[in-house]
């Protein structure tokens, strides 16, 4: 029977199947289904900067309330107990969610300045936590911030975060960086455990029928899984960090391919919206299938075969890759106009 373990930024797993951060781990209910369903670890939901400053905002606007009326009134100003606390009750919920859970627990954060970095990094810590996921991201709106500034600040911000905690730190980044694989390369030398690969990020739309912006959510399909799959076999045998792929990773298939490429672990979101929590049973049930038919009962026999530094095949990793797919653009046209 094939044996799934794995290691993750240094903590054994029972398997490779991470639930992702999202509102369904929210739910105490949904974690414990999580956990029965064999998820090995858990994500927790995001906190966000905007949520501290917008706590900061309402205590100094209520504590100023009355500041320009009458001087009586200064005994008024509300303590910080009366004014909701979103990020304190992050904190307890993830507390919460800890003690609920037998397996590991990730706190991700979202943040933009080193202190909300550091200050909730250590309070998400306290909390018991096994781990910190950091989201960092940034959008291509200033032209006059180089790629420099934007990445050593960024590396800086991890080494501060793994000076303030003893736990691990992942870091989960956005693909759209001048070289992701140098960068990446920075940030497991400042001491990164785990490498997640990639953020999907909500894009903009436009209603070109009430002239608006919209912001929709749309879930990954199983196309999307190209991309940290290439990734992941780039990276493989070249840095010291974990590597976790996430985006489109839907079936026990998909896992496979991510651990052939040189992934240790995989992030699910999507599917257990589209295919309810009990997927991750069908997942890991076919992932021990594939190892049982092709002879592998570890994933150590096997991971990584299929990278850039294993492979025979070196070019699919290449530029070379694309002008096959352009040298060979007829058959592309009978395939698609067979499917007709």
């Amino acid at each position: 029977m094939a044996d799934l373990r794995t290691n993750y930024m240094g903590l054994e797993l029972k398997n490779p199947i991470i639930a992702g951060a999202s509102n369904l781990v929210t739910e105490i209910q949904n974690l414990k289904q999580l956990e029965e369903a064999g998820v090995a670890a858990v994500v927790y939901k995001s906190l966000f900067e905007e949520q501290v400053q917008l706590e900061n905002l309402e205590l100094y606007e209520r504590k100023t309330e009355y500041e320009e009326r009458y001087a009586e009134q200064v005994t008024l100003f509300p303590n910080s107990h009366s004014v909701p606390e979103s990020p304190d009750d992050y904190l307890l919920n993830l507390k919460k969610a800890k003690e609920a859970l037998s397996v590991p627990l990730i706190a991700s954060l979202n943040a933009v300045s080193d202190d909300i970095w550091i200050e909730y990094a250590v309070k998400a810590a306290e909390t018991g936590v096994d781990g910190l996921e950091l989201n960092f991201y940034t959008l291509p709106n200033e032209q006059t911030k180089d790629r420099e500034t934007i990445e050593e600040k960024q590396i800086e911000t991890l080494r501060k975060v793994k000076a303030a905690v003893k736990i691990p730190v992942s870091v989960k980044l956005s693909p759209f960086y001048t070289n992701p694989l140098s960068f990446i390369s920075g940030l497991d030398k400042a001491g990164a455990d785990g490498i997640v690969i990639f953020n999907r990020l909500l894009q903009p739309d436009i209603d070109i029928y009430t002239e608006t912006h919209s912001m929709p959510y749309n879930l990954s399909s199983t196309e999307d899984n190209r991309l940290p799959l290439r990734f992941a076999g780039m990276l493989y045998g070249n840095i010291e960090a974990s590597v976790c792929a996430s985006t489109g990773i839907y079936t026990g298939n998909d896992v496979v391919k991510m651990l052939l490429a040189g992934a240790d672990t995989v992030q699910v979101v999507s599917t257990l919206y589209r295919n309810g929590i009990d997927v991750v049973k069908s997942i890991i049930e076919e992932t021990g299938k594939w190892m049982d038919v092709h002879g592998h009962d570890t994933i150590g026999k096997f991971r990584g075969k299929m990278s850039l530094k294993e492979s025979e095949n070196k070019k699919v990793y290449q530029r070379a890759q694309y002008i096959d797919v352009i040298m060979n653009a007829s058959e592309i046209l009978k395939k698609y106009k067979s499917l007709k």
